[in-house]
């Protein structure tokens, strides 16, 4: 026999980026190379010691194995209003304006699948996370790709937008601290951004799981702090990168009490929430976790960021000082991201993520991740300086 077509909509779905870099350097590795993977944003340290007691604790209970809610638990909940007004001066309603997520990637492309229809439009900056143009494939959405550019610090123009098309976008998508860039946006930014969105009817959906990850004294901001952003603002966060929780798939999504609402209504179709002793852990991390802890291993992740900052010069590449997140975006000097990647991976067998993943800004660019132990990290730079210097 032979299988059903596949779904029209996958024909303009192509594999996510990182499941084939993921793929190639599993194969080198079975081939026999020691590949060095500065690529995927995965914290390489623990969560806080405190939050691993918790879940441990939570898992005893007998009565904590059942389903949680689709809108998880009311104290978990709380737990993430409490860190808003606390961290961003901004109050939420934990019933109304607060929702548990697997993971910020799942309610980035639920978000899309809540929103738009053929026809629609996502506008989605040149340079950025693959989830925000893939959901809106996934939904049989358009993406009006927004230029961000090194010149104007990575910030999108919205003046070049053609009229048509923004008579039909729907979502905007905000990320700083941006991945891949490492760019930061100040409040006058989310101010004209929520101004902007008012005006034309469309939401504003920020991404912020960087927002915990700053260096040199640099602190982040919301795009809820700006004055009205609840008219018309969903706002993602992540314990991924926040407390070294990835593989625990822990996020939120807050903001405007209808575009939660909305979210939900795909959310509750497609998955059943989290297993509670994720929510307990995760009420520890926001509540007792302290901010040393962050600090000291933000001063981890600054002093890695520096390492690469400083080969960057003797291997083809220049970059500015990110003030967040976990990357360094490099301009490769000759040729472009994606060459230079290969290069990287074949003959110094260090995996670097090509620009062009993030969008068609991003070709002359290439990313490290900081997310990797210190003595791998020489050792992959030494590579490249070799590789880079015998060519």
């Amino acid at each position: 026999m032979s299988l059903p077509t596949p779904a029209a909509r996958l024909k303009s779905l192509p594999p996510y980026p990182f499941a084939l870099l993921t793929q190639r350097v599993r194969e080198l590795n079975q081939q026999g190379y020691d590949v060095i993977g500065l690529d995927i944003g995965s914290p390489d340290m623990p969560p806080p010691e405190g939050v691993i007691d918790e879940l441990y604790r939570s898992a005893r209970q007998p009565d904590h194995h059942g389903y949680a809610g689709y809108k998880g638990t009311p104290e978990f909940r709380v737990s993430v209003a409490q860190y808003y007004e606390r961290r961003f001066g901004v109050k939420l309603d934990p019933e109304k304006q607060v929702l548990p997520l697997l993971g910020s990637k799942e309610g980035i492309v639920n978000l899309s699948l809540a929103y738009l229809d053929r026809g629609d439009v996502a506008l989605v900056p040149d340079i950025g996370y693959p989830a925000y143009s893939m959901g809106a494939l996934l939904a049989n959405g358009e993406v009006e790709w927004l230029p961000i550019r090194e010149e104007n610090a990575y910030l999108p123009d919205m003046s070049t937008l053609p009229v048509d098309v923004l008579k039909r976008a729907k979502l905007v998508w905000v990320n700083y601290p941006n991945n891949p860039t490492g760019a930061t946006a100040e409040r006058d930014f989310y101010q004209h951004m929520v101004d902007y969105c008012r005006a034309h009817n469309i939401l504003l959906a920020s991404d912020n799981p960087y927002c915990e990850v700053t260096f040199d004294g640099y602190t982040a901001g919301s795009a809820l702090e700006a004055d009205g952003a609840l008219d018309c603002t969903i706002e993602f966060v992540s314990f991924s990168k926040s407390h070294n929780m990835a593989g625990w798939r822990l996020g939120a999504a807050v903001g405007n009490p209808d575009a939660i609402k909305t979210l939900l209504t795909v959310k509750s179709n497609v998955d059943s929430g989290h297993f509670q002793a994720i929510y307990d852990a995760g009420i520890m991390a926001f509540d007792e976790v302290p901010q040393a802890w962050i600090n000291e291993r933000n001063l981890v992740y600054q002093r890695r960021r520096d390492l690469i900052l400083d080969a960057l010069p003797h291997i083809g590449l220049t970059a500015h000082k990110p003030k967040g997140s976990l990357y360094v975006w490099g301009r490769v000097a000759e040729g472009d991201g994606a060459s230079y990647a290969e290069q990287a991976l074949m003959k110094a067998h260090v995996s670097i993520a090509p620009g062009a993943i993030y969008g068609p800004g991003g070709t002359n660019y290439v990313r490290f991740s900081v997310g990797v132990a210190d003595d791998r990290l020489e050792e992959a730079l030494a590579r490249l300086k070799k590789w880079y210097t015998s060519r």
